[in-house]
């Protein structure tokens, strides 16, 4: 083990290489000044080319940095991504074909690194059965350059399963805060472990390197054993970044570090609004006592509705990157969590939400259509992908999907308990999803509870697909609703008003229903 500069590290990277990065969207975690030496060597020299680049998140900020430091033709051949959402360039180059493209679910790529780490063949899971995770379906394909198959169907036990071979690593590219003189690395600075450990055990133990970027180094002792996430016998070379950020939105945050609680933490009040209105009614379907997951964006609403209304203790927030407990950050730092009670490693986390860990989980959606299925991983020549989504949509017992009605539209609340709805906008419950990203097959044959929220409709996935249970006052059925449908759903007979309360501006007064007691001491007898 060596310390050496960004461009060192950079120059050892052999052409056709499967580069790992491991890190979070936004920059969490992100070895930023490694990603930068390595795209300036190619841009000046032409090396090194035709990689493989692995990345179990998403990555970067939109802005050219993260994973779109590859986003070069005839620097990267192919992409294996959780999430490509923040890395602008690579989707062009994946929507043009010059590279070949795969999505896999965020939790599967986390595991394989476990995997190729112990020299096992790879992961068997139900988790993308029926969405385009499935061979049967496209496999997780992006693009038509993508020929090759990247997983297979196999039977076991009298179930279908999804194996996906382990994807051998020839180069992990880490990041910690802190290194000794041996390449033990801490990660107190960084606001999740990630798969760290995972990917430099993959790397080392398929004959590869592992290069580290850090904030500071320190003399060898000078580390605590049990605060060393990656013991130096797994690290090659250590790059020093003493500017090295939290995120791209965040300098340094000893709370969401983990390092310092906040005696209170306060959420400002969302102004009334659709957004609002959907948070609201969603929040309505947790129980007291839920493990909860929220996504990207919209769901984070929940958050401040609970605060507001003065019941954010009567959930357990968690994040797939790995918090329990505490308030989920949002924006730039989502995967960072302040007041955590508990931070475990990514692969750990989606173990837990496969099995079922998740109460509730609240999540956008992009389109959905008549049986159910939702897309939230592609658009047109977009494909953002879709990260968690599925290991998170499939696990959880009961799934909230939230988002407006219809794409666009001006929507006015004058605060008393009535909203103005626009006279149209583009359709968002399509005859057919463009991409699988949620099975309704799989969620009505497992008895799932799905329920989708809208500012002028709640739906509940029925046997066959969505059943129109509520409508907003003053909506009228026909037009504001059925008309900008591509499909009739069912409507049930006791179809209700959503409660006026959601579009006025005072709070609601919301009390969460209490789960289901379990008897454990009537369940042993």
């Amino acid at each position: 083990m060596k310390f050496c500069t960004a461009e060192e590290a950079a120059s050892l990277i052999p052409d056709g290489s499967t580069v790992l990065v491991d890190g979070s969207g936004g920059g969490v975690n992100e070895p930023g000044v490694v990603l930068a030496a390595i795209e300036s060597r190619f841009l000046e020299t032409g090396f090194p080319k035709n990689l493989c680049v692995y990345h179990v998140s998403g990555m970067g900020s939109g802005n050219g940095d993260g994973i779109d430091r590859f986003a070069h033709e005839g620097m990267t051949h192919r992409v294996i991504g959780g999430h490509w959402g923040w890395s602008r360039r690579m989707q062009e180059l994946a929507a043009d074909n010059l590279i070949q493209a795969y999505c896999l679910p965020q939790g599967t790529l986390s595991h394989l690194l476990r995997e190729a780490a112990g020299h096992r063949p790879g992961t068997l899971s139900r988790v993308g059965i029926n969405t385009f995770v499935d061979p049967r379906v496209s496999g997780g394909r992006l693009n038509e350059a993508a020929v090759e198959s990247v997983n297979e169907i196999v039977t076991l036990a009298g179930q279908d399963w999804i194996f996906t071979p382990v994807v051998p690593i020839d180069v992990a590219i880490i990041r910690g805060t802190t290194a000794d003189d041996h390449g033990n690395i801490t990660m107190e600075g960084e606001g999740l472990l990630a798969e760290t450990l995972a990917a430099a055990q993959a790397a080392k133990n398929n004959g590869g390197i592992v290069i580290a970027q850090v904030r500071t180094r320190v003399e060898l002792g000078s580390l605590a054993p049990q605060s060393v996430q990656v013991p130096g016998v797994v690290v090659d070379v250590v790059v020093l970044d003493p500017t090295q950020r939290l995120s791209h939105a965040t300098a340094e945050d000893p709370y969401l570090e983990g390092r310092r609680r906040l005696g209170n933490i306060t959420i400002e009040p969302m102004e009334l609004g659709v957004r609002k209105v959907i948070a609201r009614r969603a929040a309505a379907e947790l129980r007291s006592g839920d493990i909860v997951n929220l996504g990207f964006g919209m769901p984070d609403g929940v958050a401040a509705v609970l605060a507001e209304e003065g019941i954010s203790a009567d959930v357990v927030f968690t994040v797939e990157q790995g918090h329990v407990g505490g308030v989920p950050a949002g924006g730039a730092d989502f995967g960072l969590a302040r007041n955590a009670e508990a931070s475990v490693d990514a692969g750990a986390q989606f173990d837990w939400y496969d099995g079922g860990g998740i109460d509730t989980a609240v999540l956008s959606f992009a389109e959905v259509d008549q049986q159910g299925n939702v897309n939230v991983s592609r658009f047109g020549r977009r494909a953002p992908g879709i990260g968690g989504f599925v290991n998170i949509s499939q696990g959880a017992n009961r799934v909230v999907f939230v988002g407006t009605f219809i794409a666009k539209g001006d929507f006015h609340l004058d605060g008393t308990g009535n909203i103005t709805l626009p006279p149209t906008g583009k359709p968002k419950f399509v005859r057919q999803v463009e991409q699988i990203s949620f099975s309704g097959k799989n969620a009505a044959e497992t008895g799932q509870e799905v329920y989708f929220v809208c500012e002028r409709a709640v739906f509940k996935l029925g046997p066959t697909g969505p059943v129109l249970i509520e409508i907003a006052p003053g909506a009228d059925l026909h037009r504001d609703i059925l008309s900008q449908m591509g499909f009739t759903p069912e409507i049930s007979a006791d179809l209700a008003v959503m409660e006026p309360s959601l579009f006025r501006t005072e709070a609601l007064n919301l009390t969460l229903r209490r789960r289901e007691a379990i008897d454990l001491l009537g369940a042993q007898a």
